[in-house]
């Protein structure tokens, strides 16, 4: 009567029965993962893994239902591919009569180091019968004490990868103070590989580069850029070019988001000098003006400015009489002026500094004189540049070998060592800068001059890069227009175009003039780069 009693009770209780025995099979998965590249290449920890693993499964009856992983995956983020295709097959087994009891993993790191949101995963898995089990660290996430104790590791794991994390940042964050690059080098630099320090260098497409800058501080536009490095088999989107034209990383300075805001001087060689860099970011401030297309017919807009305001000349069409006109485009200022003026009044600033034919002989001997001057003089400071520079590591040498033999101390070393590799590098970058000589000064001696004898007709014949490429050879800064007297004024020329002007009035007025007064007044030219980019 009392057995049919409980038996009665029994159809109201709730819950379920534990059960002191399984009877059915457990399955599980085995998850292996290791935390860089060179772990997985040299397969440091996957085959130990998994070992373990194999035996937890042996030794608890558990039935392997599959293996993922195996591969290099970070554990800082759950964006994982091997990681999320084991997920996905344990929550689809719940569908088959194989249901997976248990994930299988070395240790809870190797799961994941994502703290709360490995905690959030591990709960979820929970609710659908499946259990994390790291074999090195078993626990009975079953209890309260069991799955708060898992927790908790979890938490310590990314804890551990915060505090790795920031070491790494701080390690990148002293390389790039010190001038060294992390990452790819940009485009038109490349890595020399097996060097003892880092060492980055010029690459073939460094000139490319180079040039791209040279068009765009020409006038030249993003679409014209784009289209001649292509020709040139560079392909570069009109965004990356942009990008490019932006990072100070091409006139030897170091910009990264690790340097929080700060720009580093790095310790590659600089493509470009800081005056082209400037030069072609100016052009992106609009300044209140809006530039206009190229336009063959507007040569000097933006290149020439209002001589008492500073604001660049743009340029319009009334197309009622089918004329061209320039003008200052801001509010207060009235400058408007015809082209056939602006053109016709730089034609005569031209022929300034137009030498006549018959003068072009003479001045080719009186140029070669002031070449080899300069040249002899570079021979010389070369010579003792070198004397230096042998001195410098000879001094290095035995230092390092002192310190070697341990007559000198480390900290002597240092301070010392510190000393001698700043001097070396002085001098020889100095070195370098002499030692970029043209290697056939008679070719540009003769082009230089042929070209000085046509200027009107060079840029009468170009178009408007040509115009633009020529203009700013000859004046660099370009050109200033007084409004109320119709002239220009020259902020700056070129060095050689106004050294042969005035060499060539010297010879107008005397025809005898001697070879060592040529010579006195080298000092007026630095050696000349001129790319024109036409013939004369």
């Amino acid at each position: 009567m009392k057995q049919n009693r409980e038996l009665l009770l029994k159809k109201f209780a709730k819950g379920k029965k534990e059960q002191s025995e399984v009877s059915e099979v457990l399955n599980c998965v085995i998850y292996t993962r290791v935390s860089s590249k060179e772990q997985m290449e040299t397969n440091q920890s996957l085959e130990w893994q998994k070992k373990y693993c194999d035996e937890y499964a042996i030794k608890n009856k558990l039935n392997i239902k599959g293996c993922f992983g195996g591969t290099y995956e970070s554990a800082k983020s759950d964006e994982r591919k091997e990681f999320n295709r084991m997920l996905k097959f344990v929550r689809a087994s719940k569908q088959n009569k194989e249901k997976i009891n248990y994930i299988l993993v070395y240790s809870l790191d190797r799961f994941s180091r994502t703290g709360d949101s490995a905690i959030y995963i591990a709960g979820e898995l929970k609710k659908a019968g499946v259990n994390i089990m790291a074999v090195t660290q078993p626990i009975d996430t079953n209890s309260h004490a069991g799955a708060l104790q898992q927790n908790i590791q979890f938490i310590f794991s990314k804890y551990d990868n915060d505090l790795r994390r920031q070491k790494t940042i701080d390690g990148m964050r002293e390389k790039l103070l010190r001038g060294e690059w992390i990452g790819h080098t940009p485009r038109g630099y490349s890595f020399v590989k097996g060097a003892e320090k880092q060492t980055i260098i010029i690459d073939d497409k460094g000139e490319l580069i180079r040039q791209a800058f040279e068009w765009r501080a020409n006038g030249m536009t993003y679409d014209h850029i784009v289209e001649k490095l292509a020709s040139y088999g560079m392909k570069m989107p009109k965004q990356i070019l942009t990008d490019t034209f932006r990072n100070p990383f091409y006139m030897g300075y170091l910009s990264h988001n690790l340097l929080n805001g700060e720009v580093v001087k790095g310790k590659h060689p600089p493509l470009i000098s800081e005056e082209l860099f400037f030069r072609v970011n100016e052009l992106k401030k609009t300044e209140g003006f809006k530039c206009n297309p190229a336009n063959d017919n507007l040569p000097l807009k933006i290149f020439v400015k209002d001589d008492e305001t500073g604001v660049p000349f743009t340029g319009y069409l009334v197309r009622k009489k089918g004329l061209y006109y320039y003008k200052v485009n801001k509010i207060g200022i009235k400058v408007n002026r015809s082209v056939k003026i602006m053109h016709e009044k730089f034609r005569e600033l031209l022929s300034h500094y137009t030498i006549n034919s018959t003068h072009i002989e003479p001045l080719k001997v009186q140029l070669q004189y002031t070449w080899d001057n300069l040249t002899e003089t570079n021979t010389s400071e070369k010579k003792g540049l070198s004397l230096q520079l042998n001195a410098v590591e000879e001094e290095f040498r035995t230092l390092r070998k002192r310190h070697a033999l341990g007559t000198v101390s480390l900290d002597v070393y240092n301070e010392f060592a510190t000393e001698m590799e700043t001097k070396r590098k002085a001098v020889s970058e100095k070195l370098f800068e002499l030692e970029q000589n043209l290697s056939n000064p008679k070719e540009l001696i003769n082009y230089t001059c042929k070209l000085a004898s046509n200027l009107v007709k060079v840029w009468d014949m170009g178009d408007f890069y040509q115009k633009q490429i020529f203009q700013n050879t000859l004046f660099p800064s370009g050109l200033g227009f007084n409004a109320k007297t119709n002239d220009y004024r020259t902020i700056e020329i070129n060095s050689v175009f106004g050294y042969i002007a005035h060499v060539a009035r010297d010879s107008h007025q005397s025809e005898k003039r001697t070879s060592q007064i040529f010579i006195e007044k080298s000092d007026l030219v630095a050696p000349p780069r001129i790319e024109l980019g036409f013939s004369v």
